[in-house]
């Protein structure tokens, strides 16, 4: 099955994500995905995150499911934020050193040596 985001709404302090669920027989559902935004502050997850979460979860249930209105639990967003916090120590790890300033000293040893 496939999920379009169709929109999102507001609902104290939650962000409510609907989405259109198409299956392969091009028959059509509608979901929706509660996402507390209290939570998602406490784990540091961006705004721009959360439609492509409640996208996750919801190609995570079964074909056979009925129940079309969930919500994003702590559990999910604690792991998208360890997943972001390791996606960022390994890229900082493989980042490349800085490279070292050019200065007026390049190159002094071997220029003098020539004045002689």
């Amino acid at each position: 099955m496939q999920f379009l985001l169709t929109g999102f709404t507001h609902e104290k302090g939650f962000r409510v994500f609907t989405f259109e669920g198409i299956s392969p027989d091009r028959v059509r559902a509608a979901f929706t995905v509660r996402a507390d935004m209290g939570l998602s502050k406490r784990y540091g997850i961006p705004l721009q995150d959360l439609p492509l979460i409640c996208r996750a979860l919801l190609e995570g249930i079964g074909d056979g499911e009925q129940e079309h209105v969930f919500t994003l639990t702590e559990e999910a967003m604690r792991l998208r934020a360890d997943k972001i916090a390791a996606s960022q120590a390994l890229a900082k790890l493989n980042r490349k050193p800085p490279r070292k300033k050019i200065t007026e000293n390049n190159g002094v040893a071997w220029r003098s040596s020539l004045h002689i």
